[in-house]
This record gives structure tokens, C-alpha cells and sequence, in this order.
């Protein structure tokens, strides 16, 4: 056994102390530098985390020439393999140099720059034994009696595996206080987004307008609007690419220009090429909007349309035919002017239903991966065409969640609808 001094063993029972105690990843990691150094009776210690996904060593911690431990280490980056620190790294050994400028992998830059002079190194890997992980490496300089000897050693090892799960914990509950932090920054979010959808619908006598939307995450690519106008309503459904923060911002700013250009009396035409110029300047090119728009005017019976790049909507007539209306323009945030000559105009008699539908009701998939498709939302539709329009899409929200099985969801999933009853 080592000889060990009651001043080492204060430290260790100290050190001992402060890991089991502390949730602070850094203060972990510099009580670890200076106990090292202590224990060993050293001049400095640097400690290296290793980042796995990078495969390298970081320096995280370490005493400057005056012995106290350094604000800022600049951006200190070891490849594993690479070097003394490196080396003991990737062989889960410790590394013992007595005389540092005998050995080839001493880089002697630092010293040159800074002026202190390394006589001797002991490098320890940083392994959490219960898991088998390396979590760091750490480097002690300058013993002051001398050259590290075995003793050095076994202290160091027995340290370092105490200090190693030490490290490896406050990491984890720091991951799991930034990920606690993350679901609550994402529930807000989700409220903020949830609160964009419209809890009621315009009343407009002998017509029907709902819809809904489920989300594949917190946040969701998907949004819809309906705003009573003057003689009719405002209509809107959006699907950003893809499912989570970025896409829900997008979608939501489709949303809010909606609204402001309702506000505003623009026409639905200065409102889509203004919305798509402002997507254009704001977004990659690898991000777009597929979105619908529709100004409802219920004395003529029509819907005034712009699709961009959405697609299909599905017009139900109450004779039993269905008509697919296809994009007029490309998505959103694609080109920076949209070749728009106009509206198209979509006609609704009694009983006939318009539905749009984002892709996530289509793509939705079971168990065999099996998609829920185009014809099974027609026959939703059609299920019950003497009830309330409400009732109609909660019938086929529940038809479809009884389709995905509880299968993760790929996409988010919504649909606006507008049905002319008398």
C-alpha cells in the first residue's frame, strides 16, 4: 500500500466529500484539478473531458503558472490518440514521464511561449469503472520532490476512478436539468402556438367552417385560421417542412400576416406574394411553406382560392362526385415572386364540402406501414352528411388515431373544412 500522508488523506476524505455533494458539473471538475494536484504535491493539473460524438479531448480545467486555476483556457483540443493526453486516453493507461523533453510527444510550445519549464508528467485516464466509460484524462506537473513514482500512481488511480464517476454524474444531471429546462421551454411554446388556433369559428348562417390540428411533437409545422370578414370569412391553412420549433415559427408567421392583412382589407393576392417575399428574405432555401388561403364570400356561394404548393384538397360534392384541386403557384419561400395572374374560384351549392387537409392525414401510417390515404378521408367525410360538420372531423380525428395504433407519429396532422348546408 502507498504511503500516505495525513495531509492526503484530509484531501481525499474532502474530495470525497465535495463529489458526492455538488450537482455543478465545473466545480466537480475543478475540485478534481486541485486535488490532484495536492495529493500528488504538484505544481499544476489540468483536467481534459472527453467529448464522444467529436472523439477528442477538451481542457476544461487547469492551474496557470501561478497555481491557481484559470478562467479561460482558450479552445484546447486533443484528438484521442493524439499526444501524452491522448495516448492515455485512448489506452485506458496511466502515462508516467519523469522527464518531459525526453519524450518525443511533449510539445514544448506552450512552455516556450509561457516560460515555465515541465520537468515531469503523470497522465491519468478519467474511466467510470461501473459503466466502463471514459469520461477524461487528467494531467499532473511537476512533483515537487522529484519524478512521480509507483506510489503517485496507485493515489492517482484510486483518485481518478473516484473523480471519474463523480464527473460522469454531475454530467448526467446536468444533461437532465438542461433537458428538464428544454421540456419546459417547449410546453410554453406549445401553449403560445396552441393559443393561435381559433377555439371558435365564424358564424355564418347556412355555412359550416371547423378544423383542428395534432402536433407530432410539442410544437407542430401545421396551422390553420378562420376569420369572419365582412360578408364572408378568411381562411388559411399552412404546413411548414418538417415538425418542431423552426417549422412552428414559419407556420406562425404565415398566421400572423394572415391577420394583419385581415386588419388591413388586403386583398388575398397582395396578401400571398407579400407573405412569400417575406418567407423568401427570412428563410433557407431548404425551408418552405405549402399553404392554402381562401376568402369566403357567402352571398355568391364561392370560395376565392390560392394554393401554394398544397395539395391535394379534396372538394366533396353532394352528388357523390370528388374534385382534387391541385396547387396553383409553389409553396412558399421558394422563389422570390410567385407567377400569380389571380384567384381561382371554387363553387359550393347545398351540401357540398371542401376539405383541407395537410399531408400528415394522408402519410399517416399503421402498424405495416400501411398509409391512411386519400380514399379512407373521403369516406370520413362522407360518413354522416346529416350531422354537424364538428362532429364530422372528430369522427375522423379518432378514425385515424385508431388507425396509427399508437405508432409514432411522422407528421403533424390537420385539416380545415368548409361545408355549405342550405
Amino acid at each position: 500500500m502507498p504511503d500516505i500522508s495525513p495531509k492526503q488523506v484530509d484531501c481525499i476524505l474532502e474530495v470525497s466529500r465535495i463529489l458526492g455533494a455538488t450537482d455543478d458539473p465545473q466545480a466537480v471538475i475543478h475540485r478534481v484539478a486541485d486535488c490532484l494536484r495536492d495529493i500528488l504535491d504538484a505544481e499544476r493539473a489540468t483536467v481534459f473531458q472527453y467529448n464522444a460524438k467529436d472523439d477528442e479531448l477538451v481542457a476544461v480545467a487547469g492551474h496557470g503558472p501561478d497555481g491557481v486555476l484559470m478562467d479561460a483556457l482558450g479552445d484546447i483540443r486533443v484528438p484521442l490518440g493524439t499526444g501524452i493526453a491522448g495516448a492515455a486516453g485512448q489506452t485506458r493507461q496511466i502515462i508516467n514521464i519523469p522527464d518531459a523533453y525526453e519524450d518525443d510527444r511533449f510539445y514544448r510550445g506552450v512552455d516556450e511561449k509561457t516560460g515555465y519549464r515541465t520537468r515531469s508528467i503523470l497522465t491519468i485516464p478519467l474511466v467510470a469503472a461501473d459503466v466502463d466509460e471514459l469520461v477524461g484524462v487528467a494531467q499532473v506537473l511537476n512533483r515537487r520532490e522529484g519524478p512521480f513514482g509507483e506510489d503517485c500512481e496507485r493515489i492517482a488511480t484510486a483518485l481518478a476512478a473516484q473523480s471519474a464517476v463523480a464527473m460522469r454524474r454531475s454530467r448526467l444531471l446536468a444533461d437532465r436539468l438542461e433537458l428538464v429546462k428544454l421540456q419546459h421551454d417547449l410546453d410554453i411554446a406549445r401553449k403560445i402556438q396552441a393559443a393561435t388556433f381559433p377555439d371558435t369559428f365564424p358564424d355564418l348562417g347556412n355555412w359550416e367552417i371547423h378544423g383542428w390540428s395534432m402536433p407530432a411533437d410539442a410544437t407542430g409545422g401545421d396551422a390553420f385560421d378562420a376569420v369572419a370578414v365582412e360578408g364572408g370569412a378568411m381562411l388559411m391553412v399552412g404546413d411548414a417542412t418538417g415538425h418542431g420549433i423552426g417549422p412552428a415559427i414559419s407556420v406562425t408567421q404565415v398566421r400572423s400576416m394572415l391577420r394583419m392583412a385581415v386588419r388591413l382589407d388586403a386583398a388575398i393576392v397582395d396578401l400571398v406574394q407579400q407573405l412569400n417575399q417575406q418567407l423568401w428574405q427570412d428563410t433557407s432555401s431548404m425551408q418552405f411553406v405549402t399553404a392554402w388561403f381562401g376568402r369566403l364570400d357567402t352571398q355568391r356561394g364561392v370560395i376565392d382560392t390560392i394554393t401554394a404548393g398544397h395539395g391535394p384538397n379534396l372538394l366533396l360534392r353532394a352528388d357523390g362526385s370528388v374534385e382534387e384541386l391541385d396547387a396553383d403557384v409553389p409553396p412558399l419561400g421558394v422563389l422570390d415572386h410567385l407567377p400569380l395572374e389571380g384567384v381561382r374560384e371554387v363553387s359550393l351549392n347545398p351540401g357540398d364540402l371542401l376539405a383541407i387537409p395537410t399531408d400528415g392525414i394522408f402519410e399517416a401510417m399503421d402498424e405495416h406501414g400501411q398509409m391512411y390515404g386519400t380514399d379512407r378521408l373521403i369516406d370520413m367525410l362522407r360518413a354522416d352528411p346529416v350531422g354537424s360538420l364538428e362532429a364530422t372531423l372528430e369522427h375522423l380525428r379518432s378514425d385515424i388515431e385508431r388507425f396509427r395504433d399508437d405508432q409514432p407519429p411522422q407528421d403533424d396532422r390537420s385539416i380545415l373544412a368548409i361545408r355549405r348546408t342550405g
